[in-house]
Formats: C-alpha cells, structure tokens, sequence
C-alpha cells in the first residue's frame, strides 16, 4: 500500500489497527466477496466479506445439492466451502490485512456461519438485521475475533450491552450506528426511515452518550455516508470512522458485475425503500422484477434455499410476491429481468467507475 497523506486517524478496533477510518460494507449476495473486499484491505481500509449467498459463489462451484438451479437448503446457500475460499482469495490480495465478515442475525443457522467465518480466517464479526443478543457464544473459541454489531439507536446499544455484560463479560469491540440512507435492510420501520428523529445526524450523538456507560468503543457512522466531507462531518459528531456500502459498487472490483454498469444508470426517483420478507424496509433500485411485481407476473416463490428465519419458510416471501435469495442471487448473476439489486440513497450520484485504489485515495486525501 503506498503512503497517503491524510488528515485522518487510524481506526482501533479489537487488536487491530486499520490505516484509515473507512470500513466497506458487507454487501450481498456476492457484492462484495473476495474481490472487493481484499481489495479494500490491500489499500488501507477495511474489507468485509458476506456471508449471504456464498452458495452463488464461482457459480455454484462449492453447492452440493442444487434444486431448480438454486442452492438447497441453507447448508448449500451459506456454504462453508465456498466461504473459506472467498477468504483465501481475499487474502491473495490483502494479506494479513485486518479482513471482516458480516453475517445477519436474521439468517437460518446464525451461529454456525458465525463459526465458520472465524475459522475462515476473518479478524472481525459484523452483524446486523437483528439485534444479536447472544453474538459472542459463538465466538468463544476465538478470543482474537473482534465483534461489531450494527444498531440504529441509543436504546438498541444500550440493551445489546446490558445482555453481553451480564451474559458474556464483554462489550463490544466497536459499533456501527447506521441510520436510514444505506442500502438494502433498514433498522427502523418504513415510516419511520422518513422522520427527522431517526436521520443518522440525530441518532449518532445519541449513541455516543450512551456508549460513554460502557467504555470507550469506537463508533462507526454508517448510511447515506458519500464523500470526505460526509466523513469529516460524522467524526466531528463523535463517530470513530465510517461505514460505505454504496460507493464501492461504482468500483471495477465489485463482485457483483452488474452493478458497475447499472449505477450509471440509475436515477434518483429509480432508488426506493422495499417490502422485504426479512421484515424490515429494504432500499433498491427499481429494476425489472419490481415493475414484474406490479403486473403480476413475478417468478414463483418457492422456497428452495430456506435463507432467513422472519420469511417462515417463504410464508412472508409469498406475502411480498418475492424470494429475496432468489432475486438477490439472480442480481449476482447479472439478470437484468429477475435480479434485485440494492444500493443506498446515494446511488444515483455514482457517474463513472473507478477503482478502489482511486476512491481510498479520493476519501483518504480529501
């Protein structure tokens, strides 16, 4: 990594040290995965790996039982195998560079992705979509393993802690406060996503203070988070540094390859919040399967790879008139008519594709 000069601190987290204050969100299926992720921590910041669909992984190379071309079951859609791979080839490309996995709470079998993301090699746990109450016994046998959760309020932060203390003995080793910009799943409900009181500028604050009870964690800023200007305004309101998921899909590395062609695209009025079977509101951009939807014709749902416990074994995908690991995996595989693709409310401002060595440089150089 060559030396930038920057204004910026470096960013302690755990055992760790990150260059620069700057951690890539854990996007999936397949966004961000070997590719990106290595790439982000090759040049300073830091990557995080999804865990989500790792079955799509190198088209289905590492899935043992496929059902009407979809992974089965959720042994086959969280797939170790394929996993551990992802983490080897990201680490052909950072090295011992801090590298993070995020894993939603809300997924079918939490714990054991959870384990077999450590032993993949990953120094931190990110996790989100759920309040994840019970996150460190699962890493119990990996003491060096950092431990993030994501919350969207004071209140979230300080029950989360209160379990873990009198639980586990441990805090957090830092948390990402993310308000209700960023792409895919929001932690608010719908309404809730437009009203001032929950913008991440009210909420952040908040959480500071309350995290001031429980030590000194880091805190991440995270949704709708653009430029450096957008950094240096959350690290003054007390942030430790920041989480962006939306840039890094206008990067050549994502791994996701449709992305970089539609986010010229897309358009403002294009980007909009979601049903989701996970039950929360998702961002995305209005493509093909949405206007399908509407008319009535969207492909059938019928729960093959079992992705996510709040869908009742597709009784809430059916309600939406959606399976989100099947839209989300036929995103990664590019389809145009069946993929669903999510991005931040930022998306639209993405107007060339550059690489991630030139976006750290942007962000880190100001």
């Amino acid at each position: 990594m060559k030396e930038r000069h920057t204004t910026l601190p470096s960013l302690k987290i755990g055992k760790y040290t990150i260059p620069f204050p700057i951690v890539q969100g854990g996007m999936g299926v397949g966004i961000s995965w070997d590719n990106l992720a290595g790439s982000v921590s090759k040049e300073g910041g830091l990557g995080i790996v999804s865990t989500v669909g790792t079955g799509y992984y190198r088209a289905f190379e590492f899935v043992e039982k496929l059902v009407a071309s979809r992974p089965f079951e959720v042994a086959n859609f969280y797939s170790k195998q394929a996993l551990h791979e992802i983490f080897r080839k990201a680490r052909e490309i950072c090295g011992n560079a801090p590298l993070a996995a995020n894993v939603l709470y809300a997924i079918n079998d939490y714990g054991r992705v959870v384990r077999d993301a450590c032993e993949a090699g990953a120094n931190m746990i990110v996790t989100g979509a759920g309040l994840p109450t019970n996150m460190p016994e699962f890493t119990s046998n990996f003491p060096d393993v950092a431990l993030v959760p994501i919350v969207s309020s004071a209140k979230a932060l300080r029950i989360l802690c209160k379990r873990w203390e009198g639980r586990y003995k441990r805090m957090p080793d830092a948390v990402v406060v993310e308000g209700p910009l960023s792409g895919g799943h929001q932690g608010v409900p719908y309404e809730d996503c437009f009203k001032p009181e929950y913008q991440l500028e009210r909420v952040l604050p908040e959480v500071v203070e309350e995290a001031k009870n429980w030590g000194s964690m880091p805190l991440l800023a995270a949704g709708g988070i653009w430029d450096r200007k957008d950094i240096d305004r959350f690290m003054a309101l007390g942030a430790a540094g920041v989480q962006m998921g939306t840039r890094f899909l206008g990067t050549h590395e994502c791994d996701a390859k449709r992305y970089p062609e539609l986010m010229l695209k897309v358009r403002k009025e294009d980007i909009k919040l979601v049903k989701s079977p996970v039950g929360y509101p998702a961002r995305a951009v209005m493509t093909g399967i949405m206007d399908r939807l509407q008319e009535g014709n969207a492909p059938k749902v019928r729960c093959i790879s079992n992705c996510v416990a709040p869908c009742k074994r597709g009784e809430e995908a059916k309600a939406v008139g959606y399976c989100i690991a099947d839209r989300l995996g036929d995103g990664y595989l590019g389809s145009a008519q069946e993929g669903l693709y999510f991005t931040g409310s930022n998306g639209y401002k993405i107007d060339k594709i550059v690489s991630v060595k030139e976006l750290m440089d942007e962000l880190v150089q100001g």
